[in-house]
Order: structure tokens, then sequence, then C-alpha cells
């Protein structure tokens, strides 16, 4: 299992999952859910490595920052992930 840090709180989640439902769960705004809007960007603080490729609506939004993620996109391949909101 892997695991999603927020601040206090601690989310398991399965390997090579997607972590849309964990971030809704914790907070994270959400707009289009499709990777257009970028609403749901994430930074994250450790673990970029735990984190499967990102698409070409990441590269595209994010501008190619890699501490910058789309929690409707990302997936977690294992180990942990702390973030924190963008905004």
């Amino acid at each position: 299992m892997a695991k999603l840090v927020y601040g206090d709180i601690e989310k398991e989640v399965g390997d090579n999952s997607p972590i849309r439902d964990v971030c809704t769960d914790i907070g994270v705004p959400f707009g289009c859910r499709k990777g257009v809007c970028g609403s749901c960007a994430i930074e994250i603080q450790e673990g970029t490595e735990n984190l499967g490729s990102k698409n070409e609506k990441e590269v595209k939004i994010t501008k190619g920052n890699e501490r910058v993620r789309l929690a409707c996109q990302c997936s977690i391949t294992s180990g942990t992930v702390r973030i924190v909101r963008f905004a």
C-alpha cells in the first residue's frame, strides 16, 4: 500500500492507484476532473519518485514544474508522497 500525506492527514491508497479520490477526501478543490482547468494542482513536498509519469495534460498545465502535479491525473506507484495544496 502507498500513502498520501497532507498536513496531519495520512491516507492509504493501493499501489499504482489514482490519487483523485483521496485528494477529494482531504479537500483538494476540483473543477473539470479532466486535466484541463488546473484547479486541482498540488505541490509535491516529498516522494516525487513514487508517482507515475506526467501525461501531456499535466506537462502543459504545470509548465514542466516537476513538483507540481494535477490530482485528477496523477497516480501513486508506491511508497509515501507528501503534498500541499497549490495556490
